[in-house]
């Protein structure tokens, strides 16, 4: 890799780290290429990130953004997750490694704060942004439905008292 093209991935990888809200480190030393392919297109799924890239490189990258507490994590084979939405990396990277032993989170950060692996599975466990939206809506759309409910029933409630009685005096 010449000068250039090092000074192109730092600079990529800076406005990466820059604009994620979670960043998640891992090694990934003994993954097969179709592995690696499977947790790849699992991410970009789920709106997610992988970059594999030179420590030396991401370390210099790191420098001046939130999510430079990672950089102690950067030794060895290591692979980097990343997306916008906080549960969307950490999902698929947890569900990663529970199918594939190889595949190993070291940890990662969220904003400034830094994440050890159980902080990546308890920000697995929580529900996406869509999901947490679905769940507001339908809390929001219930009390008009109740309402709804609540006008019609003393209508509908007359009506059958009504019907009782037109049905008692056929039946007299």
């Amino acid at each position: 890799m010449d000068r250039a093209a090092k000074k192109e991935l730092v600079t990529e990888l800076n406005e990466v780290f820059k604009a994620s809200s979670v960043v998640i480190v891992a090694h990934y030393a003994g993954l097969t290429v179709a592995e690696m392919q499977k947790l790849r297109m699992q991410m970009k799924q789920a709106g997610a990130k992988v970059k594999v890239a030179k420590n030396r490189l991401a370390k210099i990258a790191l420098d001046g953004t939130d999510a430079a507490v990672v950089a102690p994590l950067l030794k060895g084979p290591t692979v980097i997750a990343y997306s916008g939405d906080p549960v969307a990396a950490p999902k698929v990277a947890s569900d990663f490694a529970k199918a594939n032993d190889k595949f190993v989170i070291l940890g990662g950060a969220m904003g400034k704060t830094a994440l050890n692996p159980d902080g990546i599975k308890a920000l697995a466990a929580l529900p996406s942004l869509d999901e947490l939206r679905a769940k507001l809506v339908g809390l929001i759309q219930a009390p008009a439905t109740k309402i709804a409910q609540l006008v019609n029933a003393p209508a509908a409630k007359l009506a059958r008292v009504v019907q009782a009685y037109a049905d008692k005096g056929e039946a007299a």
